[in-house]
C-alpha cells in the first residue's frame, strides 16, 4: 500500500512539472513598464499549436473591443480575443516560435517568440516587427 501510495505521488508529482514546462496555463500580462497589470492570458494548445485568448482585462482604459483590428477580431470583445495564434515548440532552443501575437491597443501583430525563465513561472513575450521588437514578463497565475 505504501508503494503505491508513493507511485501516486511521483505520478502526480511528473504530471505537474510536466504540464509547468509549457507556457500553457493562466498568465498576467503587464503593460511595457512591466508593473501595470493588463489583463489574464489563458494559453492552450489546439491542433498542436498555442493559442492565447483575453481571459480578463485589468486595465479599466481599455476599450472593450478591439476596434482597431483589421483582420476576424475586428470590433470583437477583449474578454475571450485570441490574441496568440500558431505558435509552435521549437526543439532546437526551448522556444515557442513561429506564432503571431496581437496588440489589441493598435490591432497591429507581430511576429511571436516566447521563452520560459524562473522554473517555468515566467514567461518572456516578444513581439517582432521587421528588425525591432519588444519583450514583456508575464507571470504565471495557474495551470
Amino acid at each position: 500500500m505504501k508503494r503505491i501510495l508513493l507511485g501516486i505521488a511521483f505520478a502526480a508529482n511528473s504530471l505537474a512539472s510536466f504540464a509547468q514546462s509549457t507556457p500553457e496555463g493562466l498568465w498576467m500580462s503587464f503593460d511595457d513598464d512591466g508593473k501595470t497589470p493588463t489583463a489574464l492570458i489563458r494559453i492552450s494548445k489546439s491542433n498542436g499549436q498555442l493559442i492565447g485568448r483575453i481571459e480578463k482585462v485589468l486595465d479599466t482604459t481599455s476599450e472593450p473591443t478591439c476596434s482597431k483590428c483589421t483582420d476576424d477580431r475586428k470590433n470583437q470583445p477583449l474578454m475571450g480575443l485570441e490574441i496568440i495564434r500558431g505558435s509552435q515548440a521549437a526543439p532546437h532552443n526551448g522556444k515557442w516560435e513561429q506564432g503571431r501575437i496581437l496588440d489589441p491597443d493598435d490591432g497591429a501583430e507581430y511576429k511571436l517568440v516566447m521563452e520560459l525563465k524562473n522554473g517555468s513561472q515566467v514567461l518572456l513575450v516578444r513581439g517582432y516587427w521587421n528588425v525591432f521588437w519588444r519583450t514583456q514578463e508575464w507571470h504565471r497565475q495557474g495551470p
